[in-house]
C-alpha cells in the first residue's frame, strides 16, 4: 500500500479502489440528501464535509437532494434553512434535486414491479403485518394478500393513487422473502396512502414512496456513484441493492451504498425528533437557539464555518460510533476566532472604580491594538476618565500573593492605560464592596515611552469608562445538558438532564467602539471570552451571545461537583 493510500480514510479508500477497478473521474458523483423536517445539526456537518470534500478532491459534482417523501413533517422553511446552512459552511452543490421530482418515475417503476409479480397491495392492518414479520430468529409468515393477481394489484394500486382509500388502509409491498435473516427484506412497504398536501406537489399525490424505495432509485436517476450514509442504514444496503436490481441497466453507473459511523457530540442530542421536542416545549427559543447543536444555532452563537469544518476534519470518518467531547468543538472555534477577531473591552459584572487624583471632568482617548494576531485589524481609540468599571472578581480587600489583580495597597495596570493603586473601598449595608477608590501614576501611560510606562506590575485588568460605557444585554450560554450522553439512559428521559443554568442573561457594559456593531460580528472581550452580536440587537440596544470562554472551564466545574 502506498503512503498516499495509508493516509486516506476508509471512505476515500473505497473511492480510490473503485477508480482503480474501472471507474473514471467522470463517473464520480456524490450527494447530500437531508430530509426537510428540521434544521441541520453538527452531525450533518460531518456528512456535508465528507461528500462535498470528496467532490472537491475529485473535481466531481455533488447534488443537494431533499428526501421529501413525508409531507406530514416536511416544510419549505426547513428546505430554506438547509440550503442556507450548506452555503454558509462554504460548499456549492452542482444541482438542487428533490425526491418529489421523481414521484412519477418511482410510480411507473412500481407498476413494472407489480407486472413482474414482485410487488403487491396489502390491506391488512399494521398490527397484523407486524405479527407476520416474525423475529430475528424466527421467519415471517406470508400475507394472505401476497398472491393476488397482477391485474388486481394494478387496479388496487391505481385506486390508492387516485385517493380512493383512507390513510393506513392499503400499502404496496415488495415481494421478496419472508424467511430472510434480514427482516428488512421481509416484504417491505414501498408506498403508503397519505392525504396530506406536499410542500412542492401540493395535493397531486396521495400516495408517497417509502425511504428505502426512494433513496436508491433517486441515486440511480441522478447517476450518483457513491451513496454514503450512517451505520444505522447498514442493514438497508441489501434492500438498496435489491431495488436497484429491478431497474438497473448495464450501460448506467450503478450507485454503491457504504456506511460510516455517527460522531455523537457530548452534552447534547442530535435526534431531530428530540430537537423538535426541545423547541415545541419551549426549552429553547427555536431551532437557531445558540444552545442547540444545529448549524443555525452554532452560527447565531458565533461559530465560524471554518471552525466547524476543522472540527469535522479532526474527528474524521470511522467505522464505529463514537462520543466526541464538545470541548473539542469549542477548541476549534476558540482557535479560529483567536486569529481573526478584534479585541475589545467589556465588563460583565461591574464594580465602580474612582481614580481620586485624576482631574474631574477630564477625559482622554487611549490608542489600543485591535489584535496581536493580525496587524491588518489596526488600532482604535478607547476613552478614559476619572470613573471606570472593572469586574467585581478583579478586586479583593486582601488576598494572598497568588492574587495578581487589584487589592488594597497594591497596583495593577489598566489595559492600554495607566497603573492604578487601590487605596480604599466603600461598602453597602450588607458589607458588599460597591466602590473602590484608587490613585493613578500619571507617567505610567502605556506606550508613552517614559520610564514609568515601562514599569512592570503583575496584574493587568480590562475596564470601561463609566461616562462612555454602553449597556448591553449579555447572554451567557453553557451546555444544554448536564450529562454527556443524555439520550442513552434506558431508565431516564433525556429531558431529565436539562441544565437549568444553560442560559444566564445579564447587563454588561462595553466600550463605545461597539456602538455600531452589526449582527453576527464577532469579538474577543479581553480576559472574558468570545462574543457575537445577536440578531435581536437593535440600534441603541446591543445584545451579545457568548460563543465560548477563553479556556475550557467545564472540566474544572465537573471536578468540583
Amino acid at each position: 500500500m502506498s503512503e498516499t493510500s495509508k493516509s486516506l480514510n476508509f471512505i476515500e479508500q473505497i473511492v480510490a479502489e473503485d477508480l482503480q477497478k474501472g471507474y473514471t473521474e467522470k463517473d464520480l458523483r456524490f450527494r447530500f440528501p437531508p430530509e426537510p423536517n428540521g434544521y441541520l445539526h453538527i452531525g450533518h456537518a460531518s456528512s456535508i464535509c465528507l461528500n462535498f470534500g470528496l467532490g472537491l478532491k475529485h473535481n466531481a459534482p455533488v447534488n443537494l437532494r431533499f428526501d421529501d417523501t413525508n409531507p406530514a413533517k416536511e416544510e419549505q422553511r426547513f428546505v430554506d434553512a438547509i440550503k442556507r446552512d450548506v452555503e454558509w459552511l462554504g460548499f456549492k452543490w452542482d444541482t438542487e434535486r428533490y425526491a418529489s421530482d421523481y414521484f412519477q418515475q418511482l410510480y411507473d417503476w412500481a407498476v413494472v414491479l407489480i407486472k413482474k409479480g414482485k410487488a403487491y397491495v396489502d390491506d391488512q392492518s399494521s398490527e397484523e403485518m407486524a405479527k407476520q414479520k416474525g423475529t430475528p430468529t424466527e421467519p415471517g409468515t406470508e400475507s394472505p394478500n401476497r398472491n393476488r393477481s397482477v391485474e388486481e394489484n394494478l387496479a388496487l394500486f391505481e385506486a390508492m393513487k387516485n385517493g380512493e382509500f383512507e390513510e393506513g388502509s392499503h400499502v404496496l409491498r415488495a415481494k421478496i422473502d419472508m424467511t430472510s435473516s434480514n427482516m428488512l427484506m421481509r416484504d417491505p412497504i414501498m408506498y403508503r396512502v397519505l392525504h396530506k398536501a406536499h410542500h412542492r406537489t401540493d395535493t397531486n399525490w396521495c400516495i408517497y414512496p417509502m425511504y428505502d424505495w426512494t433513496h436508491g432509485e433517486s441515486d440511480y436517476i441522478e447517476q450518483v456513484s457513491h451513496s454514503f450514509c450512517t451505520l444505522e442504514f447498514a442493514m438497508h444496503r441489501e434492500l438498496y441493492d435489491w431495488f436497484l436490481d429491478q431497474v438497473y441497466e448495464a450501460d448506467k453507473v450503478r450507485p454503491k451504498q457504504r456506511e460510516f459511523a455517527r460522531r455523537n457530540l457530548s452534552h447534547t442530542v442530535v435526534s431531530k425528533r428530540k430537537l423538535a421536542q426541545l423547541v415545541e416545549q419551549n426549552i429553547v427559543n427555536g431551532w437557531d437557539d445558540p444552545r442547540m447543536p444545529t448549524i443555525s444555532g452554532l452560527r447565531r452563537r458565533g461559530y465560524t464555518p471554518e471552525s466547524i469544518r476543522n472540527f469535522a476534519d479532526t474527528i474524521g470518518i470511522a467505522k464505529r460510533d463514537n462520543l466526541i467531547d464538545v470541548s473539542l468543538l469549542e477548541f476549534h472555534v476558540r482557535e479560529h476566532l483567536n486569529k481573526i477577531v478584534p479585541r475589545v473591552m467589556g465588563v460583565l459584572d461591574p464594580l465602580k472604580v474612582v481614580i481620586t487624583n485624576y482631574p474631574e471632568g477630564q477625559e482622554e482617548w487611549l490608542t489600543a491594538e485591535n489584535s496581536p494576531e493580525d496587524e491588518a485589524l489596526g488600532t482604535r481609540e478607547v476613552p478614559f476618565s476619572r470613573e471606570i468599571y472593572i469586574e467585581k472578581a478583579d478586586f479583593k480587600e486582601a488576598a494572598n500573593k497568588k492574587f495578581f489583580r487589584l487589592k488594597l495597597g497594591h497596583e495593577v495596570r489598566l489595559k492600554n492605560g495607566y497603573i492604578i493603586k487601590a487605596e480604599s473601598c466603600t461598602k453597602d449595608a450588607d458589607g458588599n464592596v460597591v466602590e473602590v477608590q484608587c490613585t493613578y501614576d500619571p507617567k505610567s501611560k502605556s506606550g508613552s515611552g517614559t520610564e514609568e510606562s515601562l514599569r512592570k506590575v503583575k496584574g493587568t485588568l480590562h475596564w470601561v469608562s463609566v461616562k462612555h460605557a454602553i449597556p448591553a444585554e449579555i447572554r451567557l450560554y453553557d451546555r444544554l445538558f448536564t450529562d454527556e450522553s443524555p439520550d442513552t439512559h434506558k431508565d431516564k428521559d433525556f429531558m431529565e438532564f436539562i441544565n437549568p443554568n444553560s442560559l444566564e442573561v445579564i447587563t454588561g457594559y462595553v466600550e463605545p467602539s461597539l456602538a455600531t456593531a452589526k449582527p453576527q460580528e464577532r469579538f474577543q472581550f479581553q480576559r472574558m471570552g468570545y462574543f457575537c452580536v445577536d440578531p435581536d440587537s437593535q440600534p441603541g440596544k446591543l445584545v451579545f451571545n457568548r460563543t465560548v470562554g477563553l479556556r475550557d472551564s467545564w472540566a474544572k466545574i465537573q471536578e468540583k461537583s
